[in-house]
Order: C-alpha cells, then structure tokens, then sequence
C-alpha cells in the first residue's frame, strides 16, 4: 500500500513543479490536487461452483473540465484507490498534453483474473459495470482496457451498459473489438505513438537509425511493437526484456525472430544473445532506452548509472522524481510518459468520435491523424522545455496545465470574484 501512497505522492509532486512555470492560476492547481468523484464499489458474483464472492470496485473521474473522463479499468490483485487516483491523475494530464476534449479518470477491480473462468470473469464484468452505470457514459466517462483487461471484457461491458440504457451506446467504452465499434489501429497506437516522437526527434537530432542503439526493457504489446517498428526502421536494437529474463547482443537483436519464439513459447529466444538482468539493461551505454514495462526501474539509486542519451517512456511511471533531477543534470533527455505513451488514449478518442457519428476510419486514416497529433505536441513541449530551461517531463506537464487552467478558470477565479459589486 505505500507504495501506491507513494506513486500519488509523486504524481503530485509533478504538479507542484509544473506550476511553477504555468500561466495557470493557484486556483486550478488546488482544484488538480484531488480527484472531482471517487467511487468503491461491492460487486456479488455467483461462482461457478456456486458459493457467493463479493470483490471491491473502484472508478475515480479525476477531473472533467475538457470533456467527459477517460481512463483504463484494470483488474489486479494489488489495486487500490491510492494507486487508481494516481492514474487517474495521470490520465488528465496526458489527455490535456496531446490536446483531446477528455478528463481523467480510472477504474479497477480487486482480482486476480488467472483464477476466473471465463464464465465468472463476464459476470464480474457485467457487474462492475452494472454498479457504477449511473457515473460513466459517452459524456460523462469512458473506461477502456488496462492491465488484465481486453477487448472481449469492453466487449461485455459494453453490452451491459447497453441493457442498462436501453439502447445500444459503443461510445460509453473504447478498445472495443472492431466489429462491435472499435477502431482500427487501436491494437498498436501506444507503441505507434511513441515511434512518432521517435521519428520527430530523429529529424530535429539528425539521427541516422542505422547507427543507433536501442534497448527495450518489457517485451509485452507496446514494448515488442515498438522494437518491430525501430528494428524495421533500421536501428540496431540491442537489448529486449520481459518479467524473466533480459537479453543482450551488441550486434543486434533478431526481433521478428523473437516476437515469433514469444509467442509460441511465451519466452524470449535465448540463442538471441547473451542473457542479462533487467537492472543491467537500463544501465547500457545506447543511443534510446525504451522503459514499457512497470513504474519506477529507475530511481536515484540507478539513475546516475543510466548511459542512455535519450529514454522514451512507454511504461507509466518508470522514472522517479528524485531520478529526474538527476538524470537532468547528466543531460539525459526524457520523453515523459504522458507524451510518450499518449498514442493509446488518442486513438481511444478517435474510437470514440467514430462511435459518436457513425462513420468509421481507415488504418491509414488513424495512423496519420494520430502521426500529426503526437508530432505536433512534441514540439509544443520541446520549445517550452527549451524556452524555460526545464526538463521535457515539467514541460510536458506544464503544457497541461496551462491547458486545463484555461478550461477550469473559464467561468471565473478570486480576480474576478473578488472584486465585490
């Protein structure tokens, strides 16, 4: 638990340091300091040998100035409501950072998935959704897949909040299957976004891929999506990793050969290279560390042991407070995870403009209304990082706030209100 105190505690700490080179008023800083509604809820499920279990929900709409909340419901033995406000929180501001009209919310549930069937999977489901029906919709919040969840869970909470209203809504959930409303594209949006900025970046540093090294650490969807796309591209990745192992070849890594051997066998292909830990792979010398698998790897107990000129966080929370500052000083440039990873929750707004008006995109047509986004915004922060001499990460969330302070004082702060008659 205080771990996830923790994570909270850190998110807001972002916020104190964004605020100190914002145009937004004290005002909207104190409303950003908790969430707008936190919501437990008990969710009786009949199980398949017929005995009664009663599991814990939770959805927390953070903040909903810029449109209705949008953020993951994710099932996990460790969920708790410090670490789904911590999310929440995040989720406003990367929705503020890539300029989508969404708020930030979360959800999950107290569960450890692997034990279900399937059958009682669906009627948790169902039954989360049946209990907190009265506080999501298409304008209100919009829950999405996350961690243990996937688009046959949208699917069927989809279908219940339907029954619910009475009429059929796709646009109350994202990451659903195509065919019930959702969007080509979603499938690889995080990791696509992320190569975006990477290409922005290439063009501005006048990186040659060829001769420049990646390591990847967290071989899951966004991780290995991303080392395909890099290793197409022509740069040398030469470090992967999942929960087990981490491998290394200096030479380069065989990805296509690895995300086939993954997936047959659920392992990384350890004829690849030589076999490393996860704590040695963040400390190579390369030219990009991707850090896709969990929140804070790197703290100020390895930070000053990171060689990497650049890293690109495509997990959330890989990087500490105290770990920025040092990496800063090193002149490490780091590409926060709201920006980073932003592509998924993108192309979950693009799902849910396609739900609202019927008319459904290309692949082609998402990859590159969601191309123009992710490069348009690493700009923004760019410049800003430059301009005020800060980090990328209190740029990226200064951006933000500069954002959410114009929807939040939109109707009035103390200098209109204090005035008197």
């Amino acid at each position: 638990m205080s771990t996830h105190i923790d994570v909270y505690a850190n998110a807001l700490k972002r916020l104190d340091l964004a605020s100190g080179i914002s145009s937004a008023h004290a005002e909207t800083v104190q409303r950003l300091r908790q969430p707008k509604q936190f919501l437990e809820v008990s969710i009786p499920v009949r199980m398949d040998d017929g005995s009664l279990r009663v599991f814990t929900g939770y959805r927390c709409r953070y903040d909903d100035s810029r449109g209705p909340a949008k953020g993951g419901i994710r099932y996990h033995w460790d969920v708790s409501p410090s670490e789904v406000k911590a999310l929440a929180f995040w989720m406003t501001f990367k929705c503020a950072v890539v300029g989508i009209p969404f708020g930030g919310g979360k959800g999950g549930i107290i569960v450890d998935p692997r034990s279900l069937s399937k059958a009682e999977l669906e009627r948790l489901s169902r039954g989360y959704i049946r209990a907190i029906a009265a506080n999501i919709g298409p304008d209100i919040d919009v829950p999405a897949p996350d961690v243990y969840t996937n688009s046959l869970i949208m699917a069927w909470m989809m279908d219940e909040y339907s029954t619910i209203v009475g009429a059929r809504q796709p646009g109350v959930i994202t990451g659903k299957p195509v065919a019930m409303g959702g969007s080509l594209g979603r499938d690889d949006a995080t990791a696509r976004g992320g190569y975006d900025i990477l290409h922005e970046l290439q063009k501005m540093l006048g990186w040659e891929p060829k001769t420049k090294t990646v390591a990847v650490q967290g071989f899951g969807n966004a991780g290995e999506t991303f080392a395909k796309f890099a290793h197409h591209d022509g740069y040398k990745v030469v470090a992967i990793s999942d929960s087990k192992t981490a491998l290394y070849n200096p030479s380069g890594l065989d990805i296509p050969a690895q995300a086939k051997h993954k997936a047959q066998t659920g392992s990384l292909l350890a004829s690849g290279g030589q076999t490393i830990t996860n704590a040695q792979l963040l400390e190579l010398g390369v030219d990009l560390l991707v850090p896709a698998a969990v929140e804070n790897v790197i703290t100020d107990a390895n930070a000053g042991k990171v060689k990497a000129k650049v890293i690109l966080e495509l997990a959330n929370g890989p990087v500490t407070v105290e770990a920025d500052a040092i990496l800063h000083k090193a002149g490490v440039m780091v590409i926060p995870d709201i920006l980073a990873n932003a592509g998924g929750v993108t192309v979950s707004y693009f799902e849910w403009t396609q739900n609202k008006s019927g008319y459904y995109w290309t692949r082609d047509e998402v990859n590159t209304k969601l191309q123009a986004v992710m490069a348009r915004e690493f700009h923004h922060v760019h410049k800003l990082s430059v301009e005020k001499g800060v980090p990328m990460r209190t740029a990226a969330y200064a951006h933000s706030l500069n954002r959410l302070g114009e929807a939040l004082e939109g109707t009035g702060t103390q200098a209109i209100f204090g005035k008197g008659r």
